[in-house]
């Protein structure tokens, strides 16, 4: 059984930038958060150990900076998947006869109110 049926005369569109993007993502995910992460490591080799404060402050603004990266490479990753989806083949539901469907020839089976309700 055929769960989706393919429409009939649909051309699928050429893959675009999309396809680009989606292949670049591992390579941003990877060296953007490597890139990120070198203030933190560079606090640690100049800053002297009694001078936590710098050291943590940069590793708060890192790790926020960091996973900003991440949230903003997932959202590209998701609209790239959904415009390589939307470029895909188009479906067509099985049809299936409507028991309770009105026809134009027929009274609405529904009562309308003549009068306004309260008086």
């Amino acid at each position: 059984m055929n769960l989706f049926n393919r429409l009939p005369g649909f051309s699928r569109a050429p893959a675009g930038k999309e396809r680009v993007v989606i292949r670049l993502l591992p390579k941003a995910f990877f060296l953007g958060t490597l890139s990120l992460a070198i203030p933190s490591l560079m606090a640690r080799l100049i800053d002297s150990p009694e001078n936590s404060l710098t050291v943590m402050t940069t590793d708060i603004y890192v790790i926020s900076l960091i996973i900003l990266h991440w949230t903003v490479v997932f959202t590209v990753g998701i609209a790239a998947f959904i415009v390589m989806m939307m470029k895909g083949p188009a479906y067509v539901a099985d049809a299936y006869p409507l028991n309770e469907a009105e026809s134009l020839d027929a009274p609405p089976k529904w009562k309308p109110h003549g009068k306004p309700h309260g008086r």
